[in-house]
């Protein structure tokens, strides 16, 4: 299968790279200064020089407080250009994989995961530009697609909050961190593994929305403390807050944990712990920090 990966640059899509060659795929990964999805006529020759079967979309705007003041500039990347996209793999016979995000749901207070189908009802512009994305992927490759929602990320690569934690226990004697929004600590890397998994099932009945986090729940103050744990630091040193001490201008969350029931559907398991993943994830962070 010959693959092709938008967003390549950022995060996600260095590991979807990353893992699909592992696999032994072929695998051509394009960043933002390689493809820009918003370019109709940049799409096609992308899709037209490198005929892939499958394109997974982890190109986004995910500038969460300064969508509010520029929606314009969020729904042109997060919704026209998977429109866009979608309908290049139509007319090119390809498949399609849409990564999308925890923020098309309210996350008012809530004690169940977000099933894949409960209604949507994003809060903030990020989350309204986010939900056009998937309804225009949707509506136009509807048996060949698949929307992946994933949240609280954290990897290897780029700015993260696992980083910055790692960071910061090295140079403050207290951290404080907020402690009343829960959702899923998520690794790039288990994220990427299951979009390898999903592309070869994707089309002959599979598709529709899947959420890519993983199990269990946390709050950050909650990651932040098993972050000191897995350090050898005192977690007592991680102080909880609230949000209301840290006022940005788009609102947070306040409960984003995802359920998983799609996966069983198509005979794949869930994503592993919150926990388990942490502490295979942290030595390779901070190798990669230490380069």
């Amino acid at each position: 299968m010959t693959w092709l990966v938008t967003g390549a640059g950022g995060m996600l899509g260095r590991d979807v790279v990353d893992e699909l060659a592992r696999r032994g795929e072929q695998v051509t990964g394009l960043d933002r200064a390689a493809l820009d999805i918003t370019s109709a006529d940049a799409i096609e020759g992308a899709l037209a020089e490198h005929r892939p079967a499958l394109v997974v979309n982890c190109a986004a705007y995910t500038a969460v407080d300064d969508a509010e003041t520029d929606e314009e500039t969020a729904t042109r990347i997060n919704a026209d250009g998977p429109r866009l996209l979608a309908r290049a793999c139509g007319r090119h016979g390809a498949r399609l994989i849409h990564v999308s995000t925890d923020y098309v749901f309210s996350g008012e207070a809530r004690t169940t995961p977000y099933p894949e189908d409960h209604p949507t009802a994003p809060r903030t512009a990020y989350g309204r530009s986010k939900l056009a994305g998937e309804q225009a992927v949707l509506a136009e490759l509807p048996d060949a697609s698949a929307v992946v929602r994933t949240a609280w990320l954290y990897g290897v690569h780029g700015t993260n909050f696992v980083r910055t934690m790692i960071g910061l226990e090295s140079r403050r004697p207290t951290v404080d961190v907020v402690d009343d929004q829960r959702g899923q600590p998520t690794w790039s890397a288990d994220v990427a593994a299951r979009i390898a998994d999903l592309g070869p099932r994707l089309g002959d009945g599979t598709h529709g929305v899947f959420h890519a986090t993983s199990s269990g729940e946390a709050t950050w103050h909650d990651l932040a403390r098993e972050v000191f744990r897995l350090l050898g630091a005192d977690p007592s040193r991680v102080r909880p807050t609230t949000t209301e001490a840290f006022p940005r201008p788009a609102a947070r969350p306040a409960y984003s944990a995802l359920g998983h029931h799609r996966w069983q559907e198509i005979g794949l398991e869930p994503i592993r712990d919150w926990k388990s993943a942490l502490q295979e994830a942290l030595p390779l962070i901070r190798k990669e920090m230490s380069q």
